[in-house]
């Protein structure tokens, strides 16, 4: 079996259609506050940065939350003048999280999300359909982590990444008249996060943190070919059913991040992030088949395309001010940058320089909470010029988030 390192597209998602893959939806609170860290309330900061368990003030805390993601991509080639739009059902991200607290110094934790995957469909007979008709993904990260209070002003904390994804692709092979499908429901890797916490002052929180790159490995996956002509099938080296074996690398990329929050009044406060990702290790998408010839042709089985992935940052900023002891409002906006240009736009995963408005109210009922947060997103128009695809056009995008949260701190 020959080794096929697939792109990050597969286990990635678009829901986020600025950085990359990244679907910034790991906290309703957060979000509500432009998807902001320095935030240790409560549980939900678990994800962000395993050291701020230790500022939690209850000894126990349980948060759980899920969000309603709805986009639309349009590409219009600007040649023929006619408009494609995706039909991409509702996407539904969820997380939760635990930390306790055994010793004084001590705080121990556990964290699910899904950071990256969504659905994708295009009509299938749209004119990139060679790169995608839909592709749906879906991805797990579980991380049980620990942090240590090094001073009343200052954590360390660290976590292990367990991460499990599933995939299911569905391109078109025009030359042969056909179509492929790319599966593979056990992908898994690993990875780690690490970060530091200080609150130096009562008023001021400061979070650091790290999120290492996570190479998925895809093992036992399949691919299977259809076509109109059973001698195709013979053609190019596959069995009467039509598939394919393949195993798989999928590169997800690591994540800086530096945030802090400042109470300007007892009520009132106001955070800001700055996320850096290292996406330039996605360079290329390279298909490496056990049998079927539709590579160039120097290797028949080998198809690569380049990607030209760049390292991307976001720019966030969020407040909140507390009505009552009970109510609190939140707003945020963030910037979030594509790690490509033009020329390197693909519509599997498309990316889009964006501006994100965020809101949300918050309710605390003693030992609980309730949280409501809404995003709307105003993705920025792009020239697609992609040479290597022969994609050419114009894509536009819209897309709003909601979400649903809720907090538990008995003691």
């Amino acid at each position: 079996m020959k080794k096929i390192l697939v792109s990050t597209a597969l286990l990635a998602g678009v829901l986020s259609y600025a950085g990359g893959f990244r679907v910034s939806l790991q906290g309703v609170k957060q979000l509500a506050m432009a998807h902001t860290s320095a935030h240790a309330e409560d549980a939900s900061v678990a994800f962000f940065n395993p050291a701020g368990m230790s500022f939690i003030p209850s000894k126990l805390s349980i948060v759980a939350g899920g969000f309603g993601a709805s986009n639309k991509v349009t590409f219009q080639n600007l040649n023929t003048l006619q408009s494609t739009e995706t039909d991409n059902p509702l996407g539904t991200p969820i997380y939760a999280a635990i930390a306790y607290k055994p010793l004084e110094n001590l705080s121990v934790g556990f964290s699910f999300s899904t950071p990256f995957g969504s659905t994708i469909q295009w009509p299938n007979d749209w004119e990139g359909r060679e790169m995608v008709q839909k592709l749906e993904l879906k991805s797990f990260y579980f991380q049980p982590m620990v942090s240590v209070k090094l001073a009343p002003w200052l954590a360390f904390g660290a976590s292990y990444i367990y991460a499990r994804g599933k995939v299911d692709w569905d391109k078109a092979i025009t030359q042969f008249g056909g179509e492929v499908n790319i599966n593979d429901e056990k992908a898994s890797g690993h990875g780690y996060g690490f970060g530091f916490y200080f609150r130096p002052e009562e008023k001021l929180d400061v979070s650091i943190a790290y999120r290492s790159p996570v190479d998925m490995k895809a093992k036992n996956g399949t691919a299977t070919f259809k076509f109109p002509s059973q001698s195709i099938y013979s053609l190019l080296g596959l069995g009467a059913n039509g598939q394919d074996g393949f195993s798989a690398t999928l590169p997800l990329v690591e994540e800086y991040t530096i945030g802090l929050t400042y109470k300007i009044t007892p009520k009132w406060l106001v955070s800001a992030d700055f996320n850096y990702h290292g996406w330039e290790r996605y360079s290329k998408l390279t298909l490496d088949f056990a049998n079927a010839p539709i590579g160039n042709q120097a290797d028949p089985t080998v198809l690569v395309a380049p990607k030209n992935f760049r390292n991307s940052k976001t720019f966030r900023l969020g407040t909140q001010y507390a009505f009552s002891d009970m109510i609190f409002g939140r707003l945020g906006a963030y910037y979030d940058e594509s790690p490509y240009s033009d020329n390197n736009f693909i519509a599997e995963t498309p990316s889009f320089n964006t501006y994100v408005v965020t809101g949300g109210v918050g309710f605390k009922l003693k030992q609980f909470g309730v949280d409501i947060a809404g995003g709307y997103a105003m993705p920025q128009a792009r020239d697609v010029n992609n040479a290597n695809l022969g994609f050419y056009g114009q894509a536009k995008a819209r897309a709003f988030y909601f979400g649903l949260g809720l907090s538990y701190n008995p003691f």
